[in-house]
């Protein structure tokens, strides 16, 4: 496990990854320098250009090399598969019909933060079993990172820890740790695992609490890494899996369709100077300890402090030090879950900005590579490009709007425009608009067809008919959410700029009843607002401007009704009976998503305790219970605590047994289960007090133990 810079393997000849590098850099330039020529000639017609058509040809320029990009890597990535792969990816380093690599030690690790339990360690167990049968298992040791700060959660998660372990003869191999202070978040949890148990393993996969990997994937993932000693981390691509509500099953048909040749065409001009997103990848894990720890950035938040979005930046920090980074797009097998609702997903963008913004720092960074740094712009700029449109396009407006109410002015939407000296017989701003769309839609469209002319891929999809429909309708949708995604966005940079720094709340995977029309309102009202007064302006003073804008005001004025609609759990269902935005996922699950959910709805359907007991059915469990109380008692830190601490525990003590749980607060839950001590004490003195001297909350519980224990507890977590 040497740190020390990796022995030189070419790959790929630099001089032929120039040459890629410079295709990819020149198509962009050269399809930007096209519609900025249109943009240009269009500004000036009249009278030449003014401030504020300056402003707009330089936000157009920015905006449009966004969308180049967009569309070259889509191209590359149609070229590339086309003609049966990249001979260059990271995964034809091995023959794997006939060669056999040695694997090392490797440590499987998943960061939770007040995840839902039963999700978490079903799919530990659906992971621990697939390698299980790949005959590699004993590899592999897998670590269970809690932050969770609510004690319910605590818990159940060390219930589940312990029942997971007894059923697959985990002990020794299945460990879970809870820490004591959250601590820059995921990524000071995964780099506390590093300190303590990082010297022991040669390789770590890093997951998130919703990812799933099969046994297959992760061997070839530690193959390629004993084969390759010059990798120090290798991402793959997840695919979107567990769709309920409408907008969730779009996105996962969407990425599970399109993503294919963006991964492609990614990997074909960046090969070793990939990118890192965090999970669902395999890192070498001297190098990351040795290189990728996180600075602080300079000032405070949202700007400075702790890096949120750590990821890109520990992916620049081990190629800074000459470490490969690689993206496995084509290794299968690896899912993750995304977020069941626009408003969720809106939660989540939220967090990503500011991490993203926080970037900005960095870009100029000493000793990065060029790719990474194109890595981190792009990064900032799924954000900032955001607030560049909507100024974009309020400034468009001005300036239609100066055009019309100048008495010298005007405004004619149907002019043509002339090339090389000769009038050609296309509108001008139609022609603009024409080769925008097609940058942003003909990936997609050729993607469709090249699909549907497979017969065993478009199967996949549902058939031929249903993949045509889904494609339509994910396009239709994908238009309308475009310019809400914008507004949000824009709220967020808002937001950034202003100093706003944003918590760390759980991710809320599961579709439930979906948005209600409260909080729809709220969050959408104000864009709903604006649509509307955008709206009627431009149809009031140019009604041919009003048609070109309704493709942006549809999104704004409908979107509380949009948002509610595609968060039902009932029409995503009703989708995939009528074949809408099905996956190979769904119509062809591999064996692993089908025991996931199996097992889920097995354990679902076991877990109803009383309702009155619900919020403190953890707490229950750990007082009440002699096994699970030995349990957490013995995956406490013993302390002696000073005499005015025991002072204040004895209190905590009696106030829980006598006054019941609700009177208390989560801190004093929370201190009273770290506490060894304690936990025994109440263990003993609840069994040993008459009922009369307990709390009510007690007495309930202690007549409900019998029912609650009668179903093996086993059976919550099968």
């Amino acid at each position: 496990m040497n740190s020390s810079r990796p022995a030189v393997h070419q790959f790929i000849l630099p001089e032929r990854l120039r040459r890629r590098r410079a295709v990819f850099y020149s198509s962009v330039l050269l399809l930007t320098s096209v519609a900025t020529w249109f943009m240009a000639d269009l500004l000036w017609r009249d009278n030449g250009i003014s401030g504020l058509e300056w402003v707009l040809l330089v936000l157009f320029v920015i905006l449009f090399t966004q969308i180049s990009v967009g569309f070259v890597t889509a191209m590359l990535g149609y070229y590339v598969i086309n003609r049966g792969g990249d001979r260059q990816r990271i995964t034809r380093t091995i023959d794997w019909n006939t060669e056999e690599v040695p694997l090392a030690t490797t440590a499987i690790v998943m960061p939770v933060f007040n995840e839902d339990v039963s999700r978490v360690f079903e799919g530990l167990r659906v992971i621990y079993r697939s390698l299980e049968a790949t005959g590699k298992l004993e590899h592999f040791d897998f670590f269970i990172l809690s932050d969770s700060n609510k004690p319910n959660q605590w818990i159940q998660e060390e219930v589940a820890w312990a029942e997971l372990c007894k059923q697959v003869n985990g002990f020794g191999r299945i460990f879970y740790r809870k820490r004591r202070q959250q601590i820059n978040k995921k990524a000071g949890n995964v780099a506390d695992f590093l300190r303590r148990w990082g010297k022991r393993y040669r390789y770590m996969v890093v997951l998130d609490a919703d990812s799933i990997m099969t046994g297959e994937a992760i061997v070839k993932l530690v193959a390629m890494m004993e084969k390759n000693p010059q990798t120090g981390l290798i991402q793959t691509a997840p695919r979107l899996i567990y769709g309920e509500s409408l907008y969730a099953r779009m996105q996962q048909f969407a990425n599970r369709l399109y993503s294919p040749i963006f991964l492609a065409g990614l990997n074909y001009w960046q090969q070793q100077d990939g990118n890192y997103w965090g999970h669902n990848a395999i890192i070498r894990v001297q190098p990351f300890m040795d290189h990728c720890a996180l600075p602080d950035l300079p000032g405070s938040e949202p700007f400075g402090g702790r890096i949120l979005s750590h990821d890109f930046v520990e992916a620049a920090l081990m190629r800074k030090a000459g470490w490969h980074v690689w993206l496995a797009h084509d290794i299968e097998g690896t899912f993750e879950e995304g977020p069941p609702s626009l408003i969720d997903s809106a939660k989540r963008d939220r967090r990503w900005c500011q991490g993203n913004m926080q970037h900005s720092w960095l870009i100029t960074a000493r000793g990065f590579r060029p790719a990474n740094r194109f890595h981190l712009l792009m990064g900032v700029m799924a954000y900032v490009s955001s607030p560049l449109w909507l100024m974009f396009l309020v400034l468009s407006t001005i300036h239609v709007f100066n055009q019309v109410l100048t008495p010298a002015g005007h405004f004619a939407m149907d002019r043509y425009m002339r090339v090389m000296g000769r009038v050609v017989e296309v509108p001008e701003a139609l022609a603009l608009f024409l080769f925008t769309m097609l940058l942003l839609f003909l990936p997609k469209v050729i993607r469709v067809f090249t699909v549907m002319q497979r017969s065993s891929q478009a199967v996949c999809f549902g058939g031929r008919g249903p993949l045509a429909l889904s494609a339509l309708l994910e396009i239709v949708l994908s238009a309308l959410l475009a310019p809400i995604h914008m507004f949000f966005n824009s709220k967020f940079v808002f937001f950034s700029l202003l100093g706003q720094g944003v918590s760390w709340v759980t991710q809320r995977r599961g579709a439930e009843d979906g948005t209600d029309w409260r909080e729809a309102i709220i969050t959408h009202g104000g864009q709903t607002f604006f649509g509307l007064v955008w709206g009627v302006s431009a149809f009031i003073l140019l009604p041919a401007f009003f048609w070109w804008l309704s493709p942006v005001l549809s999104g704004l004025v409908f979107s509380i009704p949009i948002s509610i609609i595609l968060s039902k759990s009932s029409l995503g269902s009703q989708a995939r009976r009528v074949g809408i935005f099905l996956t190979p996922e769904e119509t062809q699950p591999p064996h692993e998503l089908s025991r996931l959910t199996q097992n889920l709805a097995m354990c679902y359907k076991h877990m109803r305790p009383l309702e009155t007991l619900r919020n403190d059915y953890g707490l229950l469990q750990a007082v009440l219970d002699p096994y699970i109380n030995a349990v957490h008692v013995a995956m406490l830190r013993q302390r002696r605590p000073s005499e005015e601490s025991r002072d204040w525990f004895s209190l905590l003590r009696h106030r829980l047994l006598f006054e019941g749980p609700g009177q208390l607060t989560t801190k004093e839950t929370l201190a009273l289960l770290l506490d060894a001590e304690s936990m025994i004490w109440l263990h003993e003195e609840l069994w040993k007090q008459p009922n009369s001297a307990l709390a009510e909350w007690w007495r309930l519980a202690m007549r409900q133990y019998n029912v609650l224990t009668a179903t093996p507890i086993t059976a919550l977590y099968r």
